[in-house]
């Protein structure tokens, strides 16, 4: 009762800023808990509220609790020579990359950190790479590339029988890393692109499988590559593996709409399609021949994801260099005026392991000169004319050659007065002095191999130095001094 009086009679106080400020604060966080409370049930779903950057707290968000699983065993038969001793995603890229750094370092650029390259065909040129360069995670926080040979599970006498069969003989391993995401990436392309954008789309449309698209001209897509069919509302209707007369988009008949082999799934959902999958011997063990044609034709949500370039309205850059001449065609757009790869972006840089090596030096006199070329770390350049050219890591040119268009990949050298021209080097080959190669085709044919395009592939078996693997680089220490020299 004294107390009811004293409240009565007690002058009232305006409220303090302090005041206002907690009581704000007590509503902001009652309102939001409120809020969460109900969407306990989907925690990745996006509110649709304005809030501060919510897109980066809500993609970074799963991306710690996605694992990108790379397949990286693929042959790469239509490479010849370029993978006899090594799978096509440790093919030499770029002056000093190899394809699979591209895949990889999208994975570290968009959060991604959790990393398995599954391995299969001629795989230690690659897993060499990947314990030099990409081993170097953060452990501490959970961060990891694991290497998974092929398992032989379900036969002990076969390998991988499908891209699909690969990922479910690792399926144990992947259940055991617990993600709540998926995301399958394949390790032989060429492209910059942030998987998150995709990871929230995947997760704010309810889908049951997302596939990265792109269009491409329809010549292109012919026979090499899976076409995807849209609604209004982006999803697949309709999927085919190599179509020899693919569909072409709306609005453009030059164009189709491709898969670029990149899927998001839930790890649950992939877990059952890939079971149900293994049990169906009619399968071919698949994604595009078989689980993805299967799980539309069932009515599951498949969503397309169409790749755009992320810093302007230009066509996004990627690039499938499954062929000689694609993979010479990509090497030498990264020399023109205007490269549409910028491997010069400081923000999306590419990762890669390459050895200590010193600068590359130029001698022998006046005449040297270089135009519109890229020259790796450790070359020896003597007095020689060396035009719209690569040359990789530790490659030694000696005196009075000239080279056109030549790809040299590291470790080759080139004897004094060679003319190159549209020419692929492999790995460590040995040019002897006097060499011409690129001007007459019917002498180039008997001893070489030569594209539709007209590029000369020179390994070292066709030079006649050796049948055996070969390191890209061999570093050995200077001889010992064991003349003894008197005073």
């Amino acid at each position: 009762m004294f107390a009811s009086a004293y409240n009565q009679n007690r002058p009232k106080r305006p409220i303090t800023n302090r005041q206002l400020k907690i009581s704000v604060i007590v509503s902001y966080r009652l309102y939001w808990s409120t809020v969460l409370h109900f969407y306990r049930l989907n925690p990745y779903r996006v509110i649709n509220v304005k809030m501060r950057a919510p897109a980066a707290r809500f993609i970074s968000r799963l991306t710690n609790n996605t694992l990108a699983l790379v397949l990286a065993g693929g042959r790469g038969e239509r490479l010849g020579s370029l993978t006899d001793w090594r799978t096509k995603p440790a093919v030499p890229f770029g002056g000093k990359f190899r394809i699979i750094d591209f895949t990889l370092s999208n994975c570290l650029h968009s959060g991604i950190n959790k990393v398995c390259v599954l391995t299969q065909y001629k795989s230690h040129s690659l897993i060499q790479h990947l314990m030099q360069g990409w081993t170097k995670l953060n452990t501490e926080r959970g961060d990891f590339l694991d290497i998974i040979p092929a398992q032989q599970w379900t036969d002990e006498e076969t390998w991988f029988q499908g891209t699909a069969d690969a990922v479910y003989q690792s399926l144990d391993i992947i259940e055991g890393h617990g993600p709540n995401f998926v995301i399958i990436l394949a390790g032989d392309h060429i492209y910059n692109m942030d998987y998150g954008a995709m990871l929230a789309q995947h997760v704010n449309t309810n889908a049951d499988f997302t596939i990265a698209c792109l269009a491409v001209d329809v010549e292109m897509a012919a026979g090499q590559l899976g076409v995807v069919e849209i609604d209004e509302s982006n999803r697949i209707v309709d999927f085919q593996e190599k179509p020899s007369n693919p569909k072409s988009t709306d609005g453009d008949e030059s164009k189709a709409l491709v898969s670029m082999g990149i899927y998001v799934v839930s790890q649950d959902y992939l877990a059952k399609r890939l079971r149900e999958d293994a049990n169906d011997d009619a399968s071919s063990h698949d994604f595009g021949r078989d689980i993805i044609p299967h799980g539309i034709n069932r009515g599951d949500h498949f969503q397309c994801h169409e790749f755009h370039n992320p810093e302007d309205d230009q066509p996004p850059y990627w690039r499938d260099v499954g062929t000689i001449d694609a993979y010479y065609s990509a090497n030498m757009e990264l020399i023109s005026e205007n490269p549409p790869l910028n491997l010069f972006n400081p923000s999306w840089s590419t990762i890669t392991y390459q050895p200590q090596l010193p600068p590359t030096i130029f001698v022998g006199g006046e005449h040297s000169m270089v135009e519109a070329s890229m020259i790796g770390g450790g070359c020896v350049v003597s007095n020689s004319t060396i035009t719209r050219s690569l040359l990789f890591s530790s490659v030694h040119v000696e005196e009075n050659c000239e080279l056109e268009g030549v790809l040299a990949l590291p470790g080759s050298s080139i004897g004094a007065e060679c003319r190159l021209r549209n020419v692929i080097l492999d790995n460590r080959c040995e040019v002897p002095s006097g060499t011409c190669i690129g001007y007459d085709p019917v002498a180039d044919n008997a001893d070489y191999h030569i594209t539709d395009n007209g590029v000369t592939v020179v390994s070292r078996s066709m030079l006649g130095q050796g049948e055996s693997y070969m390191p890209a680089i061999q570093l050995q220490p200077a001889p010992y001094e064991t003349e003894i020299k008197d005073d």
